[in-house]
C-alpha cells in the first residue's frame, strides 16, 4: 500500500457532530472526498439534511446522511449512533465537533450560561464516545477525533466557560486513548485556533479585536475553512495508526510562543 493509499477512507463510515456548518461541515466534506460515507448532525433536521445533500451532490459517489441530535442528551446521542450503523452499514470514525461559546467576564455571566457550554462541549463529547464505545470495541477498530481548541492549552480573558470546556476535552481525549488502545481504537484531539466560522463572526468583524488576534499568530492571518480537512482525514485514516492521545494544534503558530 502506498503512503497516499493509507489516507483513503473507502468502506469507512464517519459520524461528524455539528457537521452542518463551519469546521464540522468542512471536515465532513473532506472525509467524504477521501471515500468515507458520512453521517452528520445538527440540532435542526432541515439543516442536517441540507448539508448532507450538498455533500452527496458535490462528491461523486458519496453517501451522506443528516440527523437531528442534541449531543447534551445521551439518549439522542445513542440514537444517532444506532441510526448511523443501521443506515450506513457501520461506524469507524467519530468526530466530536459540536460546540458553543459564550463569552464574558465571570461576574457578568449567568451560572446557566457556564452550564450550557459545559453540557454541549464536554458532556456532548462524553455522550457520543460512550454511545459509540460498544460498537468500536466489538470491531476492535476506531478513530475518534475530539475537537478542542487552542484554549485547551492556553487562556484568554472572558472565556471561562469555553476554555474550561476545551481543557476538559483534551484531558478526556488522553484518558480514552489509554482506555481504548487495547481495542485498536485511537483517540486524538484537534486544537484549532481562530478560523472564519459563524462562531467567530463577531470577533472577525471587530477591527480592534481582529488585530489583537492577528498579532498573536506568526502566520499573520486566521485559518481558512479548507485548511482543517487535511488533519481530519489524517487522524481518521490508517496513516495515523500509531498516533493516539495527541492534541494537534492548527493555529498558525499561535501556541508556539
Amino acid at each position: 500500500m502506498s503512503v497516499l493509499d493509507k489516507f483513503r477512507l473507502d468502506g469507512r463510515v464517519a459520524l461528524v457532530t455539528g457537521g452542518n456548518r463551519g469546521l464540522g461541515r468542512q471536515m465532513a466534506q473532506a472525509l467524504a472526498e477521501a471515500g468515507a460515507a458520512v453521517a452528520l448532525t445538527s440540532r435542526d433536521q432541515e439543516r442536517a439534511d441540507q448539508a448532507a445533500q450538498e455533500i452527496a451532490q458535490s462528491v461523486a459517489g458519496a453517501t451522506a446522511a443528516g440527523y437531528a441530535c442534541e449531543v447534551s442528551s445521551y439518549e439522542q446521542s445513542a440514537q444517532v449512533v444506532e441510526r448511523t450503523i443501521a443506515d450506513l452499514g457501520g461506524l469507524h470514525v467519530v468526530v466530536n465537533n459540536a460546540g458553543i461559546n459564550i463569552r464574558g467576564p465571570i461576574d457578568e455571566l449567568a451560572p446557566e450560561a457556564f452550564q450550557q457550554v459545559i453540557d454541549t462541549n464536554v458532556t456532548g463529547v462524553w455522550n457520543m464516545c460512550r454511545a459509540a464505545a460498544g460498537h468500536l470495541k466489538a470491531q476492535r477498530y476506531g478513530r475518534v477525533i475530539n475537537v478542542g481548541s487552542t484554549l485547551s492549552i492556553i487562556a484568554l480573558p472572558e472565556r471561562t466557560p469555553y476554555a474550561s470546556s476545551k481543557g476538559a476535552v483534551l484531558q478526556m481525549t488522553r484518558v480514552l486513548a489509554l482506555e481504548w488502545a487495547q481495542y485498536g481504537i485511537t483517540v486524538n484531539a484537534m486544537l484549532p485556533g481562530p478560523f472564519s466560522t459563524e462562531m467567530n463572526l463577531a470577533l472577525e468583524q471587530d477591527p480592534e479585536k481582529y488585530r489583537e488576534f492577528i498579532a498573536r499568530i506568526p502566520l499573520g492571518r486566521w485559518g481558512d475553512l479548507d485548511e482543517i480537512g487535511g488533519l481530519a482525514v489524517f487522524l481518521a485514516s490508517d496513516a495515523s495508526s500509531f498516533v493516539t492521545g495527541a492534541g494537534m494544534t492548527v493555529d498558525g503558530g499561535w501556541t508556539a510562543h
